[in-house]
């Protein structure tokens, strides 16, 4: 991963949160939210909480003597979030990172993380510390892209992206959006970091978007693949975002577009 893969800055979030959010991560969210209340957590730790889509199905389903910490390294990223969610004395935000989270040692019932683990420059070593702020018996839960062949808008989107700058073809989402994507391996850095019973469902959906426009937005203006056309065709955005909506449309055709996305949901026990 390079360092450029976590500029999640400027007008990014906006988009990301208007397009990407619900075209690929709204029905994710709602399983991670499903699967964290079956342990009925009243302390609850989110990481990587990005613009907030799990904070906002979650908050509402958590007692009123819950507290809720929500957390991401990027400062942009979580004052979105927290200007879109609703007043609630149980939420507590606070920008961290992942590798040394500021809290105690056994703190939180869960640690949840929707699709964050793929940034973490050291994963067992990030796990680690989930392990340390979870309890005894805690539940860390976590969602994780699986690779570009089973996500088609991603995979066609970095195919086009080859054709338009062969020398030099940008490979953020295949590089760390997608890059973690063997549950050996994921398995692996858990057991490594101390983890026990972890169990990992594989899990497809459809991800739909009105039309290959707001598709071509949401992969090119709404996450750090923005950063790598930049750096290629400075003036070039909106043309390549042109050229992305041209090659959706040719797959999918005018008007609203649908293909399969799949991630691997992982529950691990500390």
């Amino acid at each position: 991963m390079l360092e450029t893969d976590k500029a999640f800055s400027g007008s990014i979030p906006e988009k990301y949160d208007r397009h990407m959010v619900p075209m690929i991560f709204e029905p994710y969210a709602a399983d991670l939210v499903r699967r964290v209340m079956q342990f009925s957590p009243r302390a609850v730790l989110e990481i990587a909480a990005g613009t907030g889509v799990v904070t906002r199905m979650l908050a509402p389903k958590l007692p009123p003597d819950a507290t809720y910490f929500v957390t991401d390294l990027n400062p942009a990223m979580l004052d979105y979030a927290r200007a879109r969610q609703p007043a609630d004395s149980r939420l507590r935000w606070q920008q961290a990172d992942a590798m040394t989270l500021p809290f105690e040692d056994a703190a939180f019932d869960v640690v949840c993380c929707q699709f964050g683990a793929m940034f973490f420059p050291d994963r067992p070593a990030a796990y680690r510390e989930t392990r340390r702020v979870l309890k005894p018996g805690g539940h860390f839960l976590f969602n994780v892209w699986d690779s570009l062949e089973e996500n088609i808008f991603a995979g066609e989107v970095t195919k086009a992206l080859a054709g338009l700058f062969p020398d030099d073809p940008p490979r953020f989402m295949a590089r760390t959006p997608h890059g973690y994507s063997d549950t050996n391996l994921i398995r692996n850095d858990l057991e490594r970091a101390g983890f026990s019973r972890v169990e990992i469902e594989t899990k497809a959906e459809q991800s739909r978007a009105p039309s290959a426009r707001h598709a071509a937005i949401a992969y090119c203006q709404g996450t750090p693949l923005r950063g790598e056309i930049e750096a290629r065709a400075p003036q070039g955005l909106d043309t390549t975002t042109d050229v992305i909506e041209a090659a959706l449309k040719e797959s999918h055709g005018d008007g609203e577009i649908a293909a399969k996305i799949q991630a691997h949901v992982v529950v691990a026990v500390a």
